[in-house]
This record gives C-alpha cells, structure tokens and sequence, in this order.
C-alpha cells in the first residue's frame, strides 16, 4: 500500500483537528495542503517507525509551529459569528495548551502520542490539559438569572447552575419580576420557562430583556409547540421538561463558549 494509500483515510481528521486549531475551514485547510505538499516533496522524511496517522499530525505540527508561533492570527476568509467568537475563546488558550487539548479531546491521541507530537513530555501534556480546561471554564463563567415558577424545578436549575461553577443573580416568577431582576443586576445568561406564575410569559420577559440589552438565553419549557412553529426565528437552545440534568449542563456550556459577551463572574 502506497504512503498516499496510507494517509487517506486520516485526512478528514486532521482536517478537523486544523480547523479547530485555527478557528477558520479556509485557515485550516491552507495548513493541511501545506502538510501535503511536503510530504509529496520529501517523502523520504516522513516518519516510518509510527503508526502513518501519528507521522502525519507529525507534518502537520512540523509546519504549525515555525509559521504559527502565537496561534493568534486572524483569518484571511470571512468567518461566521460562532467561528469567530469560538476561534476568539480558543486564542486566549496558551498555544500549546490549546493543541494539547485538542489532540487529546478532539482527536483522541494518548497522552504519549500527543507528548510525541508536540515535543512534550506525557507529564507535561497532562499538566497542558489541564490549564486549558481551567481557561475555558474561566472564560465561560457567567451570572445567570432563571425564569421558573415551579419551585421544585427553579432549585434544581439553580443547584446544575452553580454546579457548573456560575453565580445565580435571581430566581424570578412572573415577567415584570424577571425583567427587574435582569435591570438590577445584568446577567450573562438567562434561563426561562415560558409559563409563569401569573399566567404572563417568559417569552415576553425575554423580549423586554433582550430590548434592553443582548444576552443568550436557553428556554426550559413543557410547551415546545409555541416555540418550535416554523413561522418565526426560533430559539437557539430549547430544552423540553421533564429534562435531565445532563442535556442543562450541555446547553448551557454550548450556549456560553458561542457568545462573544459573556464575561467571567465576580
């Protein structure tokens, strides 16, 4: 089997692993060519004592390093909202954190063959890991404000809340309460049902929220129907009661690590 035979299978990942390093598909993609290109030129160097992925992440970083010192450039092709404000988040990681992090997380190397792919040491990487991590739970800390009238369910949100290691500024049970809460102390993320105590709406809370500033906002509702009608822009991050704990704790971290205005807590 040829070398290209070989590496074919293992290009979409290293695709991938490019794209998130470099916050951008075009960025991306110019580094794997660059990779490519080089083994074409010089397949003499191509490593042949590990497995054909590890000798291509190999290239791959050989390249990386030297042009990419500080991982920090911005892209040449124009970026969607959510590439730049995650390739925004990934750029306040140390570099090699960050490709630690990947490797590990995303790509699924041990430890070792990371260590082995960017000149560190197994203990080292682990220690990388680990400060990556530590910076994206700093930067996606927020305060968050619940809508919920049900006080059995507005506890349990509140307890997954500061489980995740975010500040509750207010548990809120009608809309005019909800909209003060948000006026006196501003949140950097709002979770809301859509019936209140009242009979008013947590829909319409929202709006007077997002009327006098932007804020992601995850709805927790029973009723899905009268958000989910096709006939008018639909909420990013819905999440239908009952619901476990787990799919909170997942929407919540999406709906923080893609908004550009979330700010660390106090």
């Amino acid at each position: 089997m040829s070398l290209g035979q070989q590496l074919a299978p293992h290009l979409p990942f290293l695709r991938r692993y490019a794209r998130a390093l470099t916050g951008s598909q075009s960025e991306g993609d110019h580094y794997v060519r660059a990779t490519l290109e080089a083994i074409v030129a010089a397949p003499e160097e191509f490593p042949r004592d590990v497995d054909p992925r590890l000798g291509l992440y190999r290239i791959f970083q050989a390249i990386w390093g030297p042009t990419h010192p500080d991982d920090g450039r911005t892209p040449a092709a124009p970026e969607s909202d959510h590439e730049a404000i995650a390739r925004a988040r990934l750029a306040r990681i140390a570099p090699v954190s960050r490709q630690a992090l990947l490797l590990t997380a995303m790509e699924g190397f041990t430890t070792e063959d990371a260590a082995y792919l960017i000149d560190k040491t197994p203990q080292e990487v682990d220690g990388l890991v680990a400060d990556a991590l530590a910076e994206i739970e700093k930067q996606t800390r927020a305060r968050v404000l619940i809508i919920e009238d049900e006080p059995i369910i507005a506890m349990d949100i509140e307890a997954i809340v500061r489980d995740l290691g975010h500040e509750v500024t207010g548990v809120a049970v009608t809309r005019d309460e909800a909209v003060a809460l948000a006026m006196e102390d501003r949140p950097g993320l709002v979770l809301a049902d859509i019936q209140l105590a009242d009979d008013s709406s947590g829909i319409d809370a929202v709006k007077d929220i997002l009327a006098e500033f932007q804020v992601p906002v995850i709805f927790i509702t029973a009723f899905p129907e009268r958000l989910l009608t096709g006939e008018r822009p639909e909420p990013t991050f819905l999440i239908t009661k009952p619901f476990q704990r787990s799919t909170v704790k997942a929407a919540i971290s999406q709906a923080l690590f893609f908004d550009q205005a979330t700010v660390p807590a106090n």
